[in-house]
């Protein structure tokens, strides 16, 4: 929606339409992720991640203060526990300042206390310009501004084929080529441009004009659990573990939401479907695609005793409240309860490596030439919505000479 909303506010004079698979917009990742606006210090410095999520923290905060979007800049603490984890910690504060994060500090135990009372640790990176915000009302926002800029939204539109409309004496044939047919009845929406951003379903979106099926998107499920209400003033802001590079994910945490409430975690273990929000959730489609993939397979084994302790943890969520009282030591299990989940499309290579970076694909012969799929706008794409928006619309005027 960001990049919709990017397009049609500097190209006034064409006509734009988003076609939508659910009923609403924001119904998977936008609308199910933790919330967090991302201040840009895990990112390699001088990467095009880094660079757009210190841009697009500065943007969303223009444009929630502009649309009077609520969030709250609650600031984060990334807690080193151990003392192996203190060298870490440093490179990562080093690693920040390169970003041109903004008003990053180091602060001792005694200052910990005083950001965050309940948590102990050694030695934190405190970044007060990290918030919340919901990102579900964020997107609704943006399809609601794509609207009175005169844009359409087909909902209940799953695109299930790209063709080629064929001459047929009609002028609009030959100005609008590219059909894209879906919904509930075969509809169809002739245009003369695509450009796509289908995240869970980005691969098999990008293979219906003829694009490699690599990488492929994995779906793995985020568990969260969440603080009982009574218990919710046990943390202010945002604490985050120091991230270990031995392993594919951040590791449990502590979110404040907007509606109050606390998140802790997540864990992430393979979806059985590639919306599948619960263990039952199961598709044998999904689930054969994905163990059918060489990439999870050697991801999987490099991580295998990691991602036994993740489903354990998953199960048994004791487990995972001890790993949250090395921040919160007055945690305790009884103040906790299971709170929702998110599925995050992480797309693969076949060396089952992730793939980190923006990956841009088109597809073969003419239809290619007029088609531009995001196949993988990696995290924190929410925080750099607005600044992805900017590089894709940049990027499509480019590749189709608007």
């Amino acid at each position: 929606m960001a990049t919709a909303r990017e397009l049609i506010t500097r190209h006034p004079n064409l006509t734009f339409a988003v076609v939508e698979k659910e009923n609403s917009l924001a119904v998977h990742q936008s609308g199910r992720n933790s919330g967090v606006i991302h201040a840009g210090m895990y990112y390699t410095p001088g990467s095009l991640k880094a660079k757009l999520c210190v841009e697009g923290l500065n943007l969303a905060y223009e444009y929630c203060d502009k649309h009077n979007v609520p969030y709250n800049k609650c600031g984060k603490l990334i807690v080193a526990v151990t003392p192996d984890e203190i060298p870490r910690l440093d490179k990562l504060y080093e690693r920040g300042l390169e970003n041109g994060v903004k008003d990053l500090k180091m602060v001792g135990p005694d200052e910990i206390k005083n950001i965050e009372p309940n948590c102990v640790g050694l030695k934190a990176i405190h970044s007060p310009h990290t918030g919340i915000v919901d990102w579900g009302v964020v997107t609704k926002h943006y399809g609601e501004s794509f609207k009175n800029h005169g844009g359409q939204i087909y909902t209940n539109f799953e695109a299930s084929k790209f063709d080629t409309v064929k001459e047929s004496g009609e002028d609009s044939s030959l100005d609008y080529p590219i059909s894209i047919i879906g919904g509930q009845q075969s509809q169809r929406v002739n245009c003369k441009y695509v450009v796509t951003c289908a995240g869970l379903q980005s691969d098999r979106i990008a293979e219906k004009s003829g694009c490699n099926p690599e990488p492929k998107v994995v779906p793995f499920r985020g568990e969260y659990l969440m603080l009982k209400p009574e218990k919710s003033d046990l943390v202010r802001g945002n604490i985050y573990p120091v991230p270990d590079p031995r392993f594919p994910f951040l590791g449990v945490h502590f979110t404040p939401r907007m509606d109050g409430s606390v998140w802790l975690g997540p864990n992430a273990v393979l979806a059985f479907k590639r919306e599948g929000y619960s263990y039952t959730d199961f598709s044998i489609k999904d689930l054969y695609d994905a163990l059918a993939f060489r990439g999870l397979r050697k991801l999987a084994f490099r991580n295998l005793f990691y991602g036994m302790g993740e489903m354990y943890r998953g199960i048994f969520y004791g487990a995972q409240v001890k790993n949250l009282q090395k921040y919160v030591p007055s945690l305790n299990r009884a103040d906790v309860i299971r709170g929702p989940t998110g599925v995050r499309a992480m797309a693969l290579d076949r060396e089952g490596n992730m793939v980190e970076d923006f990956v841009f694909d088109s597809g073969e012969g003419d239809m290619g030439t007029r088609i531009l799929h995001i196949r993988s706008a990696p995290s924190p794409a929410a925080t750099s919505s607005l600044s992805i928006g900017k590089m894709v619309a940049d990027k499509a005027q480019q590749q189709f000479t608007l």
